[in-house]
């Protein structure tokens, strides 16, 4: 088996392991997770509440709160209302933090890309 990162050189491509190595890559990785992992963590306990709730506390599912209107209803509504804010915080996350760091090493790449074709 033979190294990628040599076979790469002789074949004047980019060396991606240095690039996913390297500090700008990792920093954006950093970022990246900081932000998914701790949303994701608190969306599924979200979830796994509502589900909890269903399976073992009906009749406080099934309180009403207005006419048809039940607590489970509203928690059932508010994961969509929730998915969506967590969309629109990240794709706002990304674009602010994100995005400039991704673009800039992907500029880094195509010149380097350009230089040896």
């Amino acid at each position: 088996m033979t190294d990628r990162r040599i076979d790469e050189a002789h074949q004047g491509g980019i060396d991606y392991i240095a690039v996913e190595e390297s500090a700008p890559f990792r920093d954006l990785k950093k970022r990246q997770r900081s932000f998914v992992f701790p949303l994701a963590v608190a969306f599924l306990v979200w979830y796994f509440v509502y589900v909890l709730l269903s399976s073992f506390a009906p009749g406080f599912m099934a309180q009403s709160v207005s006419g048809a209107i039940t607590v489970g209803l509203l928690f059932g509504l508010g994961q969509f209302v929730t998915t969506f804010a967590i969309t629109m915080g990240y794709v706002a996350y990304a674009n602010r933090k994100l995005d400039p760091g991704a673009e800039q090493l992907r500029d880094e790449l195509e010149r380097a890309q350009g230089g040896r074709s």
